[in-house]
């Protein structure tokens, strides 16, 4: 079987379409690792859920933050921004049975050597507290999805402590699976970089790029930076490269070493990343 990750679609779901057929599918044998942010900002967020939904075992998807986001607002926990494209998605018949499927998707897969999150991971953080922390997320979605949401937004805490507890403990590892750019050597994030990373004497890093951090030993599938772009490295794969911001759809296959396929923005181009 091989498995191909998949970047940032963000309701790109006609470029999904063409995506899978540059990729030649088949359920028989191919397996599509999503790195999150399945929907937001694009025209078509209600019928690439379907798509990915549909397909049933043959996918993969971790959550990411526009994914939590359309959570967050359907168990009325947060407003819509006016740069949401969700009410396709908030008004369809089948919403219930579409949320249901996507509260229950994980926040982190380890599987023969390779780890994916929609983001990153602090210096701190093994491949085993990071599954651990996501799994304590996500029994938290299903145990009381509505009281998670009501305090999962803010950016404090901003530095990891293994001392951190409860509501906290769960803002920051959320924060740092779904939204992480960038960081220092000790564990202190700053979501507020979106763009390219600061240039020195600046302390913050790409979380990557921390020298000595703990989740080195896994190669590590992400996606969320679009300005970023394509990112291939020894240990590293990053996805976003931009598709609804008029960049392109990618796709990556895990198990051999061959080009990218990228499928190029057909739609109308958004002004520009903000999220």
């Amino acid at each position: 079987m091989t498995r191909y990750a998949i970047g940032d679609v963000q309701g790109c779901d006609d470029e999904l379409g063409a995506l899978l057929e540059r990729l030649r599918f088949s359920a028989d044998r191919d397996r599509l690792w999503f790195v999150g942010d399945l929907v937001n900002r694009g025209p078509k967020s209600l019928a690439t859920l379907r798509r990915v939904r549909a397909l049933a075992d043959n996918a993969l998807v971790v959550l990411g933050n526009h994914d939590l986001h359309l959570l967050a607002v359907a168990h009325g926990s947060q407003r819509r921004r006016r740069s949401d494209t969700l009410e396709e998605v908030l008004a369809a018949p089948d919403r219930d049975a579409l949320l249901e499927w996507l509260i229950r998707c994980p926040l982190a897969h380890h599987e023969a050597g390779d780890l994916m999150v929609h983001a990153g991971v602090v210096p701190q953080w093994t491949v085993a507290l990071t599954l651990t922390l996501a799994r304590e997320i996500e029994a938290a979605l299903c145990r009381d999805p509505r009281a998670l949401f009501e305090h999962m937004y803010g950016n404090e805490p901003d530095r990891w402590s293994d001392t951190l507890a409860g509501t906290e403990r769960l803002r920051f590892a959320i924060n740092v699976l779904t939204r992480l750019r960038v960081c220092t050597a000790d564990g202190r994030v700053d979501l507020g970089v979106k763009g390219a990373p600061p240039p020195p004497p600046s302390p913050l890093l790409p979380w990557f790029e921390v020298p000595g951090r703990s989740s080195r030993n896994a190669r590590i599938i992400f996606g969320h930076w679009s300005a970023l772009g394509l990112t291939l490295r020894p240990g590293l794969v990053g996805l976003d490269s931009g598709c609804v911001w008029g960049g392109a759809l990618t796709a990556l296959d895990l198990d051999a070493q061959r080009p990218p396929v990228c499928v190029p923005c057909g739609g109308q181009q958004q002004p520009g990343p903000d999220a």
